[in-house]
This record gives C-alpha cells, structure tokens and sequence, in this order.
C-alpha cells in the first residue's frame, strides 16, 4: 500500500495534513520525529515525506529535529511552515527571526515554475503564520515563490527531490492549497492514488480482531456517530466479546435514549447495557456552572459507571471510545494549548480499571469517521446524525443544571431541528442546536410581563470542525423556530441566533 509519512513536530495541523493526503486516496501515517529514523522510513517504503508546522525556532536547542541523512536519502520531502525552516536549516541555510514584520493570516505570493506549483496562477493567496524565516536558502536549493515581506516562500532542490513552502497548503485559506499537495503526491512522490476509506476499516478491523483476540471488551456507547462506528467496527473485530454500555445520564438529546436502544439491539444485535444514571449525574452536577468542571465531573462518573459494569462482566482489559482527531486538538497535549476537555480524551479521571483504552478513530475527522461508517454498512440516517458531544447537553446548558432546565432544552432543541430538517436545510449544515442561556429578559405574553429564559440557536457549516463558518439560515425558517420555542415551550420568550463562526468562537458554547 501507498503511504505518506507526516512526522509529528508537535504541531497542530499534522492530522490536517494526513487528511488531505488520505483525500487524494493515498494512505498517510503521523510518527513523532523522535520515534523513527532515516532507516526506519526507508525500509518501511514510505513514498514520500512531510515536514509539519510546529510552535518552535531550529535555533531553540529543545526544539524537534531531525537526522539531516534524511535529505540525502533520496527520498521526496515537503517542509510546511516549521518545516521549511527545519528543511533550511538542516542543509545549511540561514534562518531569522522577523522583528520587524510578520506574517499571519491571507498573504499574496507569487511563484516560479515549478513542479510543486503546477496549475496554480502565478499570483495567489496563501495561509501565512509564522515569525521566523528563510533568509538564506542552501546551497543546490532555488527560491520558487516570494510575498512582500517573505523572500523565500517557498524553496526547492528538485535534483533531490526536496521541496518546502513557508505557508500553509493544508487549510482551505490557501487558494490552491490542495493542488499543491496534489502535485507532491503524484508529480513528485509518484503515488497512485489506489487507497480508500473501506480500506481503512478492513484494516482497523484485522487489527484489533488479532490484538484483542478472546478477551473483552466494553465500549463506552453514547449513540452519537464517532461511538456508534468505533462499536460496529469493533462488533465486527471480535463480535460477542464486546459490551456496549449506554449511560443515559439525564443529559441526552429529546427521547435519544431509546432511539439508542433499539438501534443497537435490533439492528446490530450487540450486547447492550443500558443504564439509567439521570440522578447520579445531575446530584453530581448539582450547584456546578463551570464548563471544564462540568466536563470533568461528566468524564470521571462515566468512568466510574463503566467500571461498575464491567466489574458484573469479570475481567475486562479493554475500553473503547469514539475518540476523533477535533477532540484531541482540543483537550490539547503537552505541545497544544487545551481550547477544552473532552470526556473521553482530557477529562479521564487520573486512575481507571482498564488495563488499555482503545480508541480506533483518533486519527479522523468527523467526515472521515461517516465514510468508515458508510464502508461499514451502518445505516446512512445513522451515520449522517448530528454530531453531540459525550457530555450531551451540559455543554448547551449555560449556568447551573437542573432537571427543570435540561427539560427546557430538550424541547427547544428537537423544535429547531424539526424546523430545519422540514425545511430541508439540514442537507448543508454540518451541525445545528438549541443553546439555554443564563440570561433571562423581560418579555410580554398575553399582554403580562414575563420574565424568560433566552435561548440560542446554533448552526454552522465545515468539512473538518477544526473551522465552521456560521450558516446563513433563511430568515422565514429562523421565524418559525422562534416562534414555535416561544409558543410551546414553557418559560422562554426570546430566541436570538448565533452568527460567530470558528475561530473566533468554538462550535459548542462550552
């Protein structure tokens, strides 16, 4: 099989990057620089390379490097940000520090001819973010594209098949980004293009059918779209071995419960544990309104709970989760700053009573994780539901949590999805719900003061969820929702709707 390494410099968008190649149909693997050498990535065939960004200066004598044999090797390379100077660096250039100006954000470049720029206009825009640069670039290597304050955007020695831009190709800010690494993989590196995502699931299904064998397993099910294909793929590694334990914690979307339920009982005849746990969390969760308190106190009882019921089940090494790639970005690691924790990546209590965590799709975006689904044959109303994230509505519940309130919610929520799926603008928007704030406004009904809850509609559009652009939802729609949250249900008079997209905002409020 064809493959691309992404070494891991400790960057943010290494699995960016391995999703646009694996979007070329061409397998890509992330490894920490310092866990592989030269010799490793020769005889393992790697067809190519990529150098990633990362928060480091070459000059920083902690900062990630690597073995500079790897660039005689013969082998293609792309440096990307970091990895353009690490690129420089490593053959002899000379790297600066920009005091004066630097680059963040859309930058206009011009290019040469080049391989690596092959379809892309002369002058285009790229995603620029960076404070170091390429003064001077090594010997043998030609500038191939400059902007206004960077003289060296990007850089080549095609004799060695060694090839490094400055900006970004990764993300969709620049232009003609996908093109660029297009031509790297298959001008460059010669790759086909022969992968597909079924691919990936019979292979994570061999996988974990030789690496867990007889033993057990407990998947932590919560019926959103990442935990239902992490189970199926497991179901179909090793079968009745797997437990699936729901924990419907009182925090669940309208009647999800029992959808749940019956979908994996009678539509995948799993073994299935369904435990009603709505007081034990909303007592735990009682007085509480900070958000990552909220998040812990969520990811340390769901813990609890399935070792509780893994305990009634014997010895159970495994857990397994329906962890992705956004999750880990955003619980953050010892590189990248925490946006937020998730239950089931940062949020883990500090001791468990498994002896691993399994988690088969944390090298995945949401999108990737539905064509997995899709190869595995779930039904598509499964795979394409609303992303919700595992600690459910507390994170759309703003202050403190009661059964009153999450209540509330749960009607204003199922009102606004109703209302865009009638009106089908569902089919373009990535992810959409209700938010209860903990404002509360004057408002008159019946022609009597009230004094209301206000809640917030959400509704964004993205291909990764590592940005999302707020969706322009027809106004009539928007009215009709408005109007029914209103009218039917009981303490809210006013809706209002969130047009902040990501970044600045993250797509849940908390």
């Amino acid at each position: 099989m064809e493959k691309i390494l992404v070494l891991d410099f400790g960057g943010q968008y290494n699995q960016l990057i391995a999703r646009r190649v694996r979007e070329q149909h061409v397998y890509a693997e992330i490894r920490p620089y310092h866990k592989i050498t030269t010799a490793d990535i020769l005889k393992e065939g790697y067809k190519g390379v990529i150098f990633p960004g990362g928060p480091n200066s070459v000059y920083d004598e902690t900062s990630p490097r690597f073995d500079p044999e790897i660039l005689q090797a013969g082998i293609p390379i792309l440096g990307i940000c970091y990895g353009c100077q690490l690129m420089a660096w490593m053959a002899g250039g000379e790297i600066c520090e920009a005091n004066e100006i630097s680059e963040y954000g859309k930058t206009e470049f011009t290019h040469t001819q080049s391989v690596l720029f092959r379809g892309v206009p002369e002058k285009s825009v790229c995603w620029m973010s960076h404070t170091d640069y390429v003064k001077r670039v090594p010997e043998g290597f030609n500038v191939t594209a400059v902007t206004g304050h960077c003289p060296a955007a990007a850089m080549e020695n095609a004799a060695r098949k060694l090839y490094a831009v400055q900006f970004h190709p990764e993300v969709t800010h620049t232009r003609f980004g996908r093109e660029i690494l297009r031509n790297f993989i298959f001008d460059i590196c010669g790759c086909t293009g022969d992968w597909r995502m079924d691919d990936f699931a019979a292979s994570t299904i061999a996988f974990y059918k030789e690496k867990i064998g007889d033993k057990k397993v407990v998947c932590a099910l919560s019926g959103g779209v990442d935990s239902s294909v992490a189970a199926v793929l497991l179901h179909m590694a090793v079968g009745k071995n797997l437990t699936c334990i729901f924990v419907d914690h009182g925090l669940l979307r309208k009647d999800e419960g029992d959808f749940v339920e019956e979908t994996f009982t009678k539509t995948f005849n799993m073994n299935l544990i369904r435990v009603n746990a709505q007081k034990r969390f909303l007592d735990k969760l009682r007085g509480v309104t900070e958000p990552e308190e909220k998040r812990r106190i969520i990811g340390e009882e769901f813990i609890r709970v399935f070792e509780e019921e893994g305990k009634k089940l014997g010895k159970v090494p495994y857990l397994a989760q329906g962890t992705i790639y956004p999750d880990i970005i955003e619980s953050g690691s010892d590189k990248a700053a925490t946006i937020k924790s998730h239950h089931n990546v940062g949020g883990l209590p500090d001791a468990i009573d498994f002896d691993e965590i399994i988690e088969p799709l944390r090298n995945l975006f949401k999108d990737e994780v539905r064509a997995v689904g899709e190869a595995l044959g779930i039904p598509h109303a499964l795979v394409w539901r609303q992303p919700f994230p595992g600690p459910g509505l507390a994170v759309r519940l703003i202050g403190e949590i009661t059964e009153e309130r999450v209540h509330t919610l749960q009607n204003a929520d199922a009102i606004f999805r109703e209302e865009l799926e009638k009106a089908g603008c569902s089919k373009n928007a990535s992810q959409y719900f209700a938010v209860l704030t903990d404002t509360k406004s004057v408002g008159v009904i019946g022609d009597a003061r009230t004094y209301g809850h206000t809640v917030a509609l959400r509704c964004v559009t993205t291909d990764d969820f590592m940005t999302a652009e707020w969706t322009r939802l027809p106004y009539d729609v928007l009215e009709k929702a408005s109007s029914r949250i209103t009218n039917e249900v009981h303490g809210v008079n006013r809706v209002v709707y969130d047009i902040t997209s990501k970044p600045p905002a993250t797509v849940e409020w908390e």
